[in-house]
C-alpha cells in the first residue's frame, strides 16, 4: 500500500517548517499570505488528506468577491473558452475568496440579457456582461447601480455611462487592423464584403466604422458593398457568402465583424481556392484554426482571454473595496492575431 503523505511531507514540498504547517492547519498564529497559500499548493501536490481544510484556513480572514457573468452563445467554442478562463482567473486570484456564477443568455434579445443581470443581483457582488446594447439593458445596470453592485461591459461597450467599465478591444482599431489585412493581401481592386451580428452589437458597429475609414484613408480603389447582418448565424453568413460570390466575381475580401465565421469559411471552401478571397475573422477556435492552416483565412484577430480574465478579477475587486465610482472608465486589451504562419 502507498504511503499516505504526512505534515512532513507538506512541510518539505512548501519549503517550510511543520511547525509552519502546524499554524496553518490549526490557525493558531498569523501566517503570511504568500506562505499560507505556499502551504496549501503543497499539500494540494502531495494530496494530503487535510487540503480542504487548509484551503478554508487560508482564505478564512481574505475579503469575499462573488462575481457574476453573463455570457451568451453557450454551445460556442469560444465562450466555452471564456467561461474557463473565468474559472481558472477566480481560482487563482491572490489576496482574495473569490468566486464566480456564470450564466449564459438563451438567445441575444435585450429581455433575455436584462433577466439574467436582474436574476445576479441578490447572489453576487459584481456583474459582468456581454450583452447587446439596448435602454432594457441600460435600465438593468441602473437596478444594480441602485444596490450598489458595479456592472462590466465585456467585449461589447453596453450600457455607456452607467456601466463602471467596458473590457475589451479597440473595436475601432479593430477594425482598421482587418481593413488593413486585407488591403496587403489582394493585390488587385475590387469588392469588400462586411458582416456585423446586429445594430446592438456597439463593438461590431466600431469595427465597421474602422474597417471603413482604413478603405477611405488609404484604399479607395477598393468598393465597400453595404454592410450584411447575419445575425452570429452560421447559416445566414453561408447563403450571403454564396451569394456575394455569385454576384461579385471580382470580390477580393470578407470581414466577419462578429460571428458567424463558420458559414464564410464554408462557403469559400466550396467554391473559390485557398487565398482567392482574403476573409478576416475574430478570435481562434478550432474551425478559423483549421481555416488558417488550409489558408482560407488569412488572419484571425484575437481576444486575449486570460489577460481579460485576470483583469476583470482584478477591477471587480477593487469596486467592491472602493465602491462604485463617478469616473467611468475603458480597459483596452492588445489584440492577439494569428496568421497562417504562426498556429
Amino acid at each position: 500500500m502507498a504511503r499516505r503523505p504526512t505534515i512532513h511531507d507538506v512541510a518539505h514540498e512548501a519549503g517550510v517548517s511543520t511547525a509552519t504547517v502546524d499554524r496553518v492547519l490549526n490557525a493558531r498564529e498569523k501566517v503570511r499570505e504568500d506562505t499560507a497559500r505556499r502551504v496549501y499548493e503543497a499539500a494540494r501536490l502531495v494530496g494530503y488528506h487535510a487540503t480542504p481544510l487548509i484551503g478554508q484556513r487560508v482564505q478564512m480572514d481574505l475579503p469575499r468577491l462573488r462575481l457574476g457573468v453573463v455570457l451568451h452563445k453557450e454551445r460556442q467554442a469560444f465562450y466555452q473558452s471564456f467561461k474557463a478562463e473565468i474559472e481558472r482567473a477566480v481560482t487563482r486570484a491572490t489576496g482574495l475568496r473569490a468566486s464566480a456564477v456564470i450564466e449564459f443568455a438563451s438567445s441575444q434579445t435585450p429581455a433575455d440579457f436584462a433577466a439574467l443581470i436582474d436574476g445576479l443581483a441578490d447572489r453576487v457582488d459584481v456583474v459582468a456582461a456581454t450583452s447587446v446594447t439596448h435602454p432594457e439593458v441600460t435600465e438593468a445596470v441602473m437596478r444594480l447601480n441602485a444596490r450598489g453592485i458595479p456592472c462590466f461591459a465585456l467585449l461589447n461597450d453596453f450600457a455607456q455611462g452607467v456601466r463602471q467599465n467596458y473590457l475589451g478591444l479597440n473595436n475601432m482599431k479593430i477594425g482598421r487592423i482587418a481593413a488593413h489585412m486585407i488591403v496587403q493581401t489582394s493585390h488587385r481592386p475590387g469588392k469588400i464584403a462586411v458582416f456585423v451580428g446586429g445594430y446592438r452589437w456597439h463593438g461590431h458597429e466600431l469595427r465597421e466604422t474602422g474597417f471603413r475609414s482604413y478603405f477611405r484613408e488609404y484604399a479607395p480603389q477598393f468598393t465597400i458593398l453595404d454592410t450584411l447582418v447575419n445575425l452570429e448565424t452560421r447559416q445566414l453568413t453561408y447563403e450571403a457568402t454564396l451569394d456575394l460570390l455569385g454576384r461579385h466575381p471580382d470580390l477580393r475580401g470578407i470581414y466577419c465583424a462578429g460571428g458567424g465565421m463558420e458559414g464564410a469559411i464554408a462557403a469559400l471552401r466550396e467554391v473559390r481556392q485557398p487565398g482567392e478571397v482574403a476573409l478576416i475573422v475574430n478570435e481562434l477556435t478550432p474551425e478559423s484554426r483549421a481555416a488558417l492552416i488550409s489558408r482560407y483565412v488569412g488572419m484571425v484577430i484575437g481576444t486575449p482571454l486570460p489577460r481579460l480574465c485576470a483583469d476583470l478579477v482584478t477591477l471587480a475587486a477593487e469596486a467592491v473595496q472602493k465602491g462604485i465610482t463617478p469616473v467611468l472608465g475603458q480597459h483596452f486589451l492588445q489584440p492577439d492575431l494569428y496568421l497562417p504562419e504562426s498556429v
